[in-house]
């Protein structure tokens, strides 16, 4: 005999059967949002200072995010302000399976760029840079933007930081901080950040363990540079290389140093007197002058023209005139754009120094038409009669001066007015036109007969 199954049984059975006959339903996909793309990959180019990593950290943007152009315009704008940057571009599109949208911002770097330097404020160097760390994920301390927005951002969180700090009695006084671009050293520029205050300046300058110059010299020298500047140790250093070191280097004294500088308030102005000591050296001789590299001109030409005194002692004034007369022998020989410079390498055992020249001559220029003005037709040929530069050859600067100074001397005309010379360059065929004017001299009259000097050789 069969017993009825239990009526929740059945119903269950029921419920079985049925699931396993209904269709099935795919499961929905999640609604893609308007306007909007999918970020598979971030990308930057044109970095050098900073790494991809921090500037999309500024620009806001992770891979996975559903993004729309004003997304991207956001992220430009905010990496425009930091001011780390010039220009800022973006783009994207999908890559090459179509599954996944690329983008790339495109940055062009602030220039230039300076080390970060701190001054007289209350608080130590790594303090300091660990709150500029903190607070901007772009801080970069050897490679900081010399622009106004970043300058001033970072003295404004270095003066909140110092004032933090500050003790009970002056915490209500806010510490400002001020950032400039200075030099610390000839040719080393950085970001100093310090007190906004008015520096002392420099009131009163001594000198002590001079021996070969007198101390009224060193004051007179230093005291249109430095007297009444800001005093910053490095600034008034620069002072001294500038104006007193000179001094000793025409006397042959190369190894002359400042080892100390001491410094003290002066009560009748807002400003310090600073006494230098002076560590002479010794004297130097000039062992030998050599000129490096290739010349237009014969090497020992020019260092005639240089007059060089080697086994005298070694006076750099002199060698700078020296220098100056081989420049003036290159443009004579038409080089007009010549220069020269010279380095030096000091042998210190035995007290000597050589110095090596080196010499850009730049560009041959010559000589190309002559005008004559204010003279008749007769006098015109016999002025381009005896002047003796020729088209096409080497121009030599000096003498149209020299022509008409002789011109004047030798008396080719009576009553000779004002004369003038002008050249006028070329720059593109390396060619120099001139035009002598002859503006006080009555065009009837004839010449005397008598004529000058002709070539610069002649003089």
């Amino acid at each position: 005999m069969h017993r009825a199954l239990p009526l929740v049984l059945l119903a269950a059975a029921a419920a079985v059967s049925q699931a396993q006959t209904a269709p099935k339903q795919a499961p929905q996909k999640p609604a893609v949002p308007m306007d909007k793309y999918l970020i598979g990959m971030l990308k930057v180019e044109g970095n050098a200072n900073y790494t991809a990593a921090q500037v999309l950290h500024v620009a806001g943007l992770k891979v996975g995010d559903w993004v729309s152009r004003r997304d991207f315009e956001n992220a430009r704008e905010r990496l425009l302000a930091t001011g780390a940057f010039e220009t800022v571009g973006y783009s994207f599109e999908p890559d090459a399976a179509k599954r996944i949208y690329v983008a790339t911002f495109r940055v062009a770097e602030t220039n230039p760029v300076f080390p970060i330097h701190f001054e007289d404020l209350a608080a130590s160097d790594a303090e300091l840079l660990k709150v500029l760390q903190e607070r901007d994920p772009l801080f970069n301390a050897a490679k900081t933007p010399a622009v106004r927005t970043v300058i001033d951002r970072y003295a404004g969180w270095i003066g909140e930081y110092l004032s933090s700090k500050a003790d009970a009695k002056s915490a209500a006084k806010t510490v400002r901080v001020a950032g400039e671009v200075t030099q610390l050293a000839p040719g080393e520029l950085s970001i100093v950040f310090r007190p906004a205050t008015a520096r002392p300046v420099v009131a009163r300058v001594f000198f002590e363990g001079n021996k070969l110059i007198p101390e009224s010299l060193l004051q007179e020298a230093v005291w249109s540079v430095g007297v009444g500047t800001p005093w910053t140790e490095a600034n008034f250093r620069l002072v001294l290389d500038a104006s007193i070191r000179p001094l000793y280097e025409a006397r042959g004294h190369l190894r002359v140093s400042f080892p100390t500088l001491k410094v003290e308030p002066v009560t009748d102005v807002h400003g310090v007197k600073v006494t230098v000591t002076v560590d002479e050296g010794e004297e130097y001789k000039l062992a030998k002058v050599e000129i490096a590299g290739t010349t237009p001109m014969n090497p020992e030409d020019l260092l005639r023209a240089g007059d060089f005194k080697t086994g005298a002692v070694a006076n750099f004034d002199k060698i700078g005139d020296g220098l100056d007369r081989i420049r003036t022998a290159l443009k004579r020989a038409g080089y007009l754009n010549a220069t020269a410079g010279s380095s030096r390498i000091v042998d210190d055992a035995k007290q000597s120094v050589a110095v090596t020249i080196t010499v850009d001559a730049g560009q041959l220029y010559k000589m190309g038409t002559l005008q004559i003005k204010g003279l008749d037709l007769e006098a015109e040929a016999e002025i381009k009669r005896i002047w003796t530069l020729k088209e096409g050859s080497a121009f030599d600067p000096e003498y149209p001066d020299y022509f008409l100074k002789r011109v004047g001397e030798d008396g080719i005309f009576d009553n000779l007015g004002e004369t003038k010379a002008d050249s006028r360059r070329n720059e593109k065929d390396h060619i120099v036109d001139v035009t002598l004017t002859f503006g006080g001299i009555d065009p009837a009259q004839r010449i005397t007969g008598r004529r000058p000097g002709r070539g610069r050789g002649q003089r």
